[in-house]
Formats: C-alpha cells, structure tokens, sequence
C-alpha cells in the first residue's frame, strides 16, 4: 500500500501544483467562495467523483457511501481566506517555496483534499462505513464557521468523527478555543470641532470603552487560556469635526465555557455601563463553541490518526488547542482533530508562503489516514 500511494502521488505531483496555482488565482474571502466552489465542484466531476453538489452554505461535498451509513466520518478543508480581496493576489514560486496570501491557510489543504479524493475514485475505494470529502465555506473571521454548521445541521447524529485540515505538518489541534466577537458603534450629537467644542466624542467614548476592557483581569483557571482583544476601530468624518460616530469590532476567547461566559459579563457590563451614558449599540457577530465531549472519544481518535502522522512525517505530534471547524463537533460531543498538512510561516499576512517538498507528504498523510478511517 505504502508504494501505491507514493506512486500516486509521484504520478500527481504537477497536478498537485497546477491545481494549487490555479486555485491560489480565486479570490475567496469568507461568504464569497462561489467561484472556489464551482471550481472544487467541477475538479471532483473530471477527476471521477459521482453525486458532488454545492450546498446552500456553498460547502462542496462528495459524499462516499453515506446514503444507507448511520456512521460517517468527514474530512474537510476551508475555501475561504483571511483576506478581503476580490481579485487574484500575487502568486510566485521559487522551486522551494510558494509565495501568496492564503496559499497555506487554507489552499493547499483544500488541494490535498481534492487529490485525496480523487485516489478513492480512482482505486474505486468504498468504505464500509461512510466517508464524506466537504470543501467548506465560512471558516475565517466572521465566517461564524457556517460551513461546518450546515453539515452537521444536515447529517446530524450520522456523524461519527470530523477531521478538519488546517495546521502544520506535526500539530494537531485536538482542543476547542471558544469566542464571542461583538461589533460596537458608538453615536453622539457630533459638530465642528472649534464651534461645538465640548460636544461629546463618538472616538473619545470608544476609547475610554477600550480602556475599560484592556482593565479586565481574565480568569485565572487551571490548565485554561483565556483572552481578549480589539481587533479593528474607526470613525470620524474629519480633522476639524468632532466624530459623531465611531465603531470598532472586538473579541474574548477561551478554552473553557465558565471562562467565556465569564468574559461575556464582563464585556457587556462595560458596553452598558457606556450605554446609560450615550448611544452605543453592540452586536454579537461572531460565536463560537468551546468543547463539551467527553475526553476519551477523543484520545480514542487520536489513537488512530496520531501514529500515521507520526510515521509518514518521522516527528513526534505535538497537541495545541485552537480556534478551528473542529469547535463545531467538539462542541456537539463528535469526537474531532484538526491536522497540518504543510510546513509553511507567516499565515494571515501578504508574506505567506508554503514549503513545496511539504505539501507531498501532507498528502500522503491525509490519504493514510484516511484509508484508517474508512
């Protein structure tokens, strides 16, 4: 079996990186994957895949006997990027490394996913017990995780176990870091800033808000993390106006539901607190679940998955919490691991770039532990 996948993957390898090229060229900030979509949708069909559709969430899924399956174990990778562009970012290639913003979160991994696929139609494979390929939408920022929502929405108790592909080679992500993300705006009477001098600041009440929570002593709880942070902020009309509105989007975050519902009193006391004083509104716009499954489901998981990465890669696994599509399932009691496929740096930013030689033997590893699972 070893030799067959490495033969596969030898025979794949220019289609491995002319998919990615062409895949690194389509725009897809969160809520906008429709053209990665159609693309994923129309790989799968030339490639041999039978019964792929695009949800209404835009997740493209090529289920593999899952019909009459009361157990179906999915493996996914996001569409979506971090980035907010809607045409084709810079893409280069020096041999060694491949240089664009989004190429290892998550790009590649979708491309991993694809050619995974494909060597189950290819070697006609049929699992006994159904296994499910969904490239998602909805993962990043905002995102909420929509994607991975829709799927357990439709397939509910039919799953069994959820690998989400998003990390570096060795790292598994087998912990759920929770978050709420909320959207302020402040508003207030404004004016020009020497005639209406002494009007209320739309920035200066932000600001004194934003002082308020960088005051907030987090939860000190064993073997937890908890955070918070202001993200973005604007406002204001111009120099000489004193702003009559103001805006920021803000977020806390933890690996524990007490410390998390914690922080939510703690930044809806300040919000308020604000309130009774001016117009300030604030929007929950982001939520995401923390863990609440049993630990053992999961180890029993990582039993399987765990020695795989570690034979292909020849390195010991290491475990880190995260904020992942994993926090879906962990957070309805499915066991779920996310795992790298790449060696890449500088994620989330225009220097991204991924290690070619990697992104081969994250393949090999996806294939394998997918053929586990199956």
């Amino acid at each position: 079996m070893n030799g067959k996948i490495k033969d596969y993957i030898a025979n794949n390898s220019g289609l491995l990186y002319s998919t990615l090229k062409e895949l690194c060229g389509i725009p897809a900030p969160s809520h906008f994957e429709h053209e990665r979509a159609a693309y994923c949708k129309k790989w799968l069909e030339e490639n041999g895949a039978k019964g792929v559709y695009i949800d209404e969430a835009l997740n493209v899924v090529f289920p593999i006997n899952c019909d009459g399956s009361s157990e179906i174990t999915i493996f996914a990778a996001h569409t979506d990027t971090v980035f907010p562009d809607r045409e084709p970012m810079p893409y280069s290639d020096d041999g060694e490394k491949i240089f664009c913003p989004g190429v290892a979160d998550d790009t590649a991994s979708v491309v991993i996913l694809l050619l995974t696929a494909k060597y189950f139609t290819e070697n006609k494979i049929v699992p006994e017990k159904g296994i499910m390929f969904a490239l998602n939408s909805c993962e990043e920022g905002l995102g909420n995780l929509k994607g991975t929502r829709k799927l357990f929405k439709d397939y509910q108790d039919r799953i069994a176990a959820f690998i989400t592909l998003d990390s570096t080679l060795n790292i598994v992500v087998d912990r759920a870091v929770g978050s709420h993300r909320y959207e302020v705006c402040v508003t207030t009477e404004g004016g020009h800033s020497y005639i209406k001098f002494g009007n209320r600041n739309a920035i200066a009440i932000l600001s004194n808000i934003v002082n308020e929570i960088y005051k907030i002593e987090v939860p000190n709880k064993e073997n937890t993390k908890t955070t918070y942070n202001v993200g973005t902020v604007e406002g204001g009309t111009s120099v000489n106006t004193i702003a009559q509105s103001a805006k920021m989007l803000c977020e806390y975050r933890s690996t524990d539901k007490e410390c998390l519902e914690f922080m939510r009193r703690e930044f809806e006391r300040i919000f308020n607190e604000a309130k009774a004083k001016t117009d300030v509104t604030f929007t929950l716009v982001g939520d995401r679940p923390c863990g609440d499954i049993d630990p053992q489901k999961v180890e029993n998981l990582k039993a399987k998955v765990v020695p795989v990465i570690e034979n292909v890669t020849g390195k010991k696994v290491l475990f880190h919490s995260g904020s992942t599509d994993c926090n879906i399932p962990l957070s309805l009691g499915v066991a779920g691991l996310c795992i790298g496929t790449d060696i890449h740096e500088n994620i989330h930013t225009r220097e991204e770039w991924i290690n070619k030689e990697s992104i081969k033997t994250g393949l090999e590893t996806v294939i394998k532990i997918s053929l586990e699972l199956s």
